[in-house]
């Protein structure tokens, strides 16, 4: 049988035989294709409670999304601290700003995938 509607199977980019590798949505195929992947920092702090449910949500999101991720403390960078303090959690894509205060992962894959066709 093959795939499912909407759904991609990467058997040999994996290295397992067809009918072994995950399923993955198109969307994330598109991601995949569409070239060099896309850098996600995000600027956070200790004892931000914001900072590290986002942190989490990326970590989780890069389980089934490849994008590279940069996390940065702005702790006792004075020049950090005055750029993004009042606004943490920071995430950026690809030097972008992109949220602040609150990670929606929906809207995150969004906008991965909408700055991967810019």
């Amino acid at each position: 049988m093959g795939p499912l509607l909407g759904v991609v199977d990467w058997p040999s980019a994996r290295g397992l035989p067809p009918g072994k590798a995950r399923l993955r949505p198109l969307a994330d195929a598109f991601l995949r294709l569409s070239g060099p992947l896309k850098l996600v920092t995000v600027y956070y702090a200790e004892a931000c409670h914001l900072c590290e449910g986002a942190r989490a949500t990326l970590a989780e999101l890069r389980q089934e999304h490849e994008f590279e991720l940069r996390e940065v403390d702005i702790g006792g960078d004075a020049d950090l601290e005055a750029r993004y303090r009042e606004w943490l959690p920071v995430v950026e894509i690809d030097g972008e700003r992109a949220f602040v205060y609150y990670l929606d992962a929906a809207a995150f894959l969004r906008r991965l995938g909408a700055q991967s066709r810019a």
